[in-house]
């Protein structure tokens, strides 16, 4: 299983980007959680086979309509990043 950490910016608030991203992560059947951040940010962390996660990571970069990605940082993180939220299904959590 690989897990990654996430940190998108950009217009990604108020253009239904956690929505969006826990639809597109449910149906690829990932684990994890997306929320956002005070600072503008979205944040998010994606569980799952190697293929399925570089998926999401592609789709992650356009995002829903309305959205513009300007930076999105990656990184591998341990099953413990789950321990917020999304061990059963994915989740959206309260803002950060």
């Amino acid at each position: 299983m690989r897990v990654v950490h996430v940190m998108l910016r950009g217009r990604v608030q108020g253009v239904g980007y956690r929505a969006w991203c826990a639809r597109e992560a449910q149906a690829r059947g990932l684990l994890g959680w997306v929320r956002n951040r005070q600072s503008g940010a979205v944040e998010a962390v994606f569980a799952g086979a190697a293929p399925v996660v570089d998926a999401m990571l592609a789709a992650c970069r356009a995002g829903p309509a309305g959205a513009r990605v300007d930076d999105m940082l990656v990184h591998e993180a341990a099953e413990t990043a789950l321990a917020a939220g999304g061990r059963e299904a994915f989740a959206v959590l309260a803002t950060l």
